[in-house]
């Protein structure tokens, strides 16, 4: 059984994680490290500024490490701290529900339950 308390401790990630690109963006940093252009490329059709806020909002968290190389050209890359290394549990279980119990989130005319209702 959850604890009681369990919606109100969980609300910051849920607060992160609800924004937009955010799923995706954490999901191309779970597979390495990865220079700005490479996920302004992966994450098309975002903006620069949008990715640039939501990278900003991760390193904030401490979810993500920004480094700056200096040089020509200049280039800026970011990985996840161990911290958004931890998410991947939670990914990897919605993941796992969505396999198992998820058919019907796939289509917008599906809903829970009816194939029982049509099977009578």
């Amino acid at each position: 059984m959850m604890d009681r308390s369990c919606p109100g401790t969980v609300e910051p990630i849920l607060e992160i994680l609800d924004s937009k690109w955010m799923l995706l963006l954490l999901f191309e940093l779970f597979n390495g490290t990865r220079r700005f252009g490479e996920l302004r490329r992966k994450l098309q059709p975002i903006s620069p500024k949008t990715l640039t806020d939501r990278l900003r909002l991760l390193e904030e968290k401490g979810i993500v490490t920004r480094t700056l190389y200096p040089g020509v050209p200049l280039h800026v890359e970011y990985e996840l701290t161990e911290a958004g290394q931890g998410l991947q549990p939670i990914f990897a279980a919605m993941w796992t529900w969505t396999q198992e119990h998820g058919a019907y989130l796939r289509t917008e005319t599906d809903v829970p339950g009816q194939e029982a209702e049509n099977k009578m």
